[in-house]
């Protein structure tokens, strides 16, 4: 028996109910770690990745378009010595909190990338499935990470070896999110031939426009918004089939596409305005051939002038090889949309990358990059929260787009830092540099955490009863940002109505006594239809409360909102 309550299949582990009220930090610039031109929006965080994604909810809730996280694969990697069962349990917090805030900082239309081995694959799936809901994952990538080893496996014993992870896909909101940008893979396209022919399939592109023969001007007509198409007509076109051409010249079906590969062609009936247009003005023509010059208003060609042509009293449209292919060398590779199987990355020179050594964890530039192809256009936020040798900012900053890196290991300092200078300075041409040509600029921030706001006081707390004061590292500044932080304010620089969390509720912050006085001044500085919260060290007794003004204690209040015991994190 359920005892009457709904009862829904989820994901349990040790201590999963075990939650804490996180405290939203400040993020203080530190200028000497920052780098590059000095109005940049880009962010390198050092810190703890659970709390610099709680300093950033503030202004960035909503706001990013692609997450990819690169996780731990367990927390062996992260934490010593813990028992196989308690060690999973960890993980599984420590990932929950994290996605938890990463979906709340995804936009509408975002997408999140997470990239585990089979160690915590199904666990992650089921437990991002919770998180971000069934309905809105959207793909399993299975990507190879490893080059095959020789006969001997690459030294696994039991198992076979481990060259595949995976990227789990997720969408903010399905509903939101339209679909992904097109990305193309390259194949061999003799091996597409060969497969197309075994599954049954129609290959179409088996002809050779040897000649377009004379060209004559017709007539002149309009598209849709009045601009003009010319039309002209073609004599004396020839055609031949592939079979045939290579049987003429006493060469392969492949020697005579790669000869003949930009004036292969197959026809088509596709629907368009254009063809409608050009089949209507046509229709009474003894001709069977014909082109047209047009500018179209949309799609890769806006605004270029291109060249059509048509074929038959139905006016086929020729569909050319070129569009679909490409000769690179002795190689024809056709351009496949890009599936859920992902291979071809630069694996044997990966530890080149970015001029830094990071043994475990580094991933391929070409890797991040199709991640953002897929799912970005410029200027678009991008965030990693585990950036381990800082890839996917030197990915984002080649392709125009902002970034956010949060990083807690040294590394941020020793590996991040010197690769995105060098990325700034144009010196790294490594990596995806040639294919964007990339030749330098920008610049970032670097921010460390600011320290807990309360601490406990050492000669006042006992093991039973902590007491917690002000931390004596913050100035009056730090402590106004971070209550500001803490209750959702706009921190204010001017004034003494010091935070707005709307346009009719104001915070003020002070270590003196509040006196009636004091109150009765501050109260002078709004309206009768604006609040004030007032966070205060000590008061008065017997304050006379006008109804729009509210006071809360530091540090009785605080430790209402929030958990200041970083040993729990």
């Amino acid at each position: 028996m359920n005892n009457g309550k709904k009862q829904k299949l989820e994901l349990t582990w040790v201590g999963k109910e075990e939650r804490i009220k996180l405290e939203p930090r400040v993020l203080v610039e530190d200028p000497e770690k920052s780098y590059g031109a000095p109005k940049s929006e880009n962010m390198l965080i050092f810190g703890d990745n659970l709390l610099s994604l709680k300093a950033l909810e503030q202004d960035f809730i909503g706001e990013i378009k692609c997450i990819y996280i690169d996780p731990p694969y367990n927390t062996g990697q992260a934490f010593d010595h813990y028992d196989d069962g308690l060690e999973h349990s960890i993980w599984l917090s420590l990932m929950r909190e994290r996605l938890e805030l990463l979906r709340r900082l995804l936009a509408p239309d975002g997408t999140l990338f997470c990239q585990l081995n089979d160690d915590e694959a199904a666990y992650g799936k089921v437990l991002l499935d919770e998180v971000f809901g069934r309905n809105n994952f959207l793909n399993q990538v299975s990507v190879k990470m490893k080059q095959t080893a020789g006969a001997s496996g690459g030294g696994e014993d039991k198992k076979l070896k481990k060259n595949i992870e995976y990227i789990l896909i997720y969408a903010k909101n399905k509903d939101g999110f339209e679909k992904f940008n097109d990305v193309y893979d390259e194949e061999d396209l003799f091996e597409v031939i060969q497969e197309m022919n075994e599954q049954g399939k129609s290959w179409k592109y088996t002809r050779i426009l040897l000649s377009l023969g004379e060209r004559t001007f017709l007539k002149q007509i309009s598209d849709g918004s009045g601009s003009p198409i010319k039309i002209y007509t073609h004599q004396h076109v020839e055609i031949v089939p592939i079979s045939k051409q290579a049987e003429i010249e006493n060469i392969t079906e492949e020697e005579c596409y790669k000869r003949y590969f930009n004036k292969i062609f197959r026809d088509t009936n596709a629907q368009s305005s254009i063809r409608t247009r050009v089949m209507d003005a046509v229709s009474k023509e003894k001709f069977d051939f014909f082109s047209i010059d047009y500018v179209p208003r949309s799609g890769k060609n806006k605004n270029k002038e291109v060249t059509l042509y048509y074929k038959g009293k139905k006016c086929d449209l020729i569909a050319w090889l070129s569009d679909i292919a490409e000769k690179k060398g002795n190689r024809l590779v056709k351009f496949e949309k890009t599936g859920t199987y992902w291979e071809g990355f630069p694996l044997n020179n990966l530890t080149k990358e970015g001029g830094v050594q990071f043994p475990k964890g580094k991933k391929p530039e070409t890797l991040i990059k199709k991640i953002l192809e897929l799912t970005t256009s410029p200027n678009d936020w991008v965030l990693d929260s585990f950036a381990g040798s800082g890839t996917t900012g030197a990915v984002a900053h080649k392709m125009n787009r902002k970034w956010i890196l949060c990083e807690l290991g040294e590394h941020c300092h020793t590996h991040i830092i010197p690769r995105m200078q060098k990325v700034i300075d144009g010196t790294d041409q490594g990596g995806i540099s040639k294919t964007v040509n990339w030749k330098g600029g920008g610049g970032f921030k670097y921010y460390r955490l600011a320290e807990s706001l309360l601490v406990k006081d050492k000669d006042l707390s006992t093991d039973n009863q902590p007491v917690y004061v002000i931390n004596p590292r913050y100035d009056e500044i730090l402590l106004i940002k971070s209550i500001c932080k803490i209750e959702n304010f706009r921190y204010r620089k001017d004034g003494r109505l010091h935070g707005i969390s709307s346009e009719n509720r104001f915070l003020h912050v002070t270590t003196r006594i509040l006196t009636q006085a004091y109150l009765e001044s501050l109260s002078e500085d709004i309206g009768k239809e604006q609040s004030l919260l007032i966070y205060c060290t000590r008061k008065s007794r017997n304050l006379r409360l006008p109804d729009n003004v509210e006071i809360k204690k530091i540090p009785k209040n605080l430790l209402e909102k929030c958990d200041f015991e970083e040993d729990k994190r």
